[in-house]
């Protein structure tokens, strides 16, 4: 489920990656029962209900307190203001926990504030996503080979109503997702994320939100922070050819199709590959650069809630490689990823 959160409030929310938390308490389990149990056949197919998802991303304009824990406790918000207006679309998010940062977005063009540090950092995306992350353009055919949607009825999320449906998985590559969408305009006001036991893994939730906020609050939330006194980092983000950076894959792992492969510099630094992978709900990164012994000391495996990374030195015939793989997906599929990569020059 990938929000543009991935690259903005998800980045701000908790560190690099983050969403949500299973409500452990037995009135919140028993309540989950009953939404389980008032479950009926779906009255829009997995690719319908992207689609809305997906179109509720362009809600005109909202304001709205975003919280995000993981089933560890871990717990992060920010404030998010949101304007769509024709072909343009502006959005800041301030955190309002850890390190002041703010992320300010015009279209695809991404500026990320961070006070302390008195640098600025902007980024061109090219993928299109847009809040919520959870959908990717044309994911919706693909989403349905691998995820089945059930309804599970109606609730309430920061005084809304909410149609509530659940995404489960046809195998264990992937999670599945509940969701919780505003019934006039679909936006997704609740997620979690849970594993194949169904635990909650991840959750995240507007704790109050407002869909029609007066416009000229919206709009001086939207002005753009000065620059005045910070460094400017330009983040270089370039499609390229796998091929033509010497990487290739031996094998698939079932969903998980390229998105795109990319080459990625921060002013001026030694630049990264990035291969993105999705299954139209949930993506996967595999990132690979030149072995560092200085930066490269720990290889191996952590998670954030739903979030899982492999860090492993990637030894070659041309060098030494160093790998980093993250995704909302379980460790099993991070590691069928990371073994059908291969070195073909370049």
């Amino acid at each position: 489920m990938q929000l543009w959160l991935t690259t903005s409030a998800r980045a701000l929310l908790a560190g690099f990656f983050c969403l949500f938390l299973g409500l452990a308490s037995a009135q919140g389990a028993e309540s989950q029962a009953g939404a389980q149990a008032r479950g009926t056949e779906p009255t829009r197919s997995v690719a319908e209900w992207l689609a809305r998802l997906r179109q509720a991303s362009k809600t005109p304009s909202y304001q709205g307190t975003y919280v995000v824990t993981s089933a560890s406790g871990a717990m992060s918000s920010a404030r998010i203001w949101h304007r769509a207006d024709g072909n343009e679309e502006l959005e800041s998010v301030e955190a309002l926990s850890g390190p002041p940062r703010t992320i300010f977005r015009k279209n695809n063009e991404v500026l990320l504030f961070l006070p302390k540090m008195h640098v600025v950092r902007t980024e061109r995306h090219s993928l299109g996503q847009t809040f919520p992350n959870l959908v990717h353009a044309d994911g919706g055919s693909l989403a349905a080979e691998y995820y089945t949607v059930r309804n599970l009825g109606e609730d309430r999320v920061a005084g809304l109503e909410t149609d509530v449906v659940l995404f489960k998985p046809r195998d264990n590559l992937r999670y599945a997702y509940r969701v919780w969408s505003e019934k006039q305009t679909g936006l997704m006001l609740k997620s979690q994320i849970l594993d194949a036991a169904g635990r909650v893994l991840e959750q995240a939730a507007f704790s109050e939100i407002d869909l029609n906020p007066p416009a000229d609050v919206v709009q001086a939330h939207l002005v753009m922070p000065s620059m005045d006194g910070m460094k400017q980092e330009k983040v270089t983000r370039e499609r390229v050819d796998p091929a033509s950076e010497g990487w290739s894959l031996k094998g698939t792992v079932a969903g998980f199709e390229p998105q795109g492969f990319y080459k990625k510099s921060v002013a001026g630094s030694r630049s990264i590959v990035q291969w993105v992978f999705s299954d139209g709900l949930s993506t996967v990164s595999l990132f690979m650069e030149p072995y560092d012994t200085q930066r490269h000391m720990h290889p191996g495996s952590s998670e954030f809630g739903a979030t899982h990374a492999l860090r492993r030195r990637w030894p070659d015939a041309q060098g030494n490689w160093w790998v980093t793989s993250v995704g909302e997906v379980p460790p099993q599929t991070l590691e069928r990823l990371v073994g059908n990569l291969q070195r073909t020059g370049g």
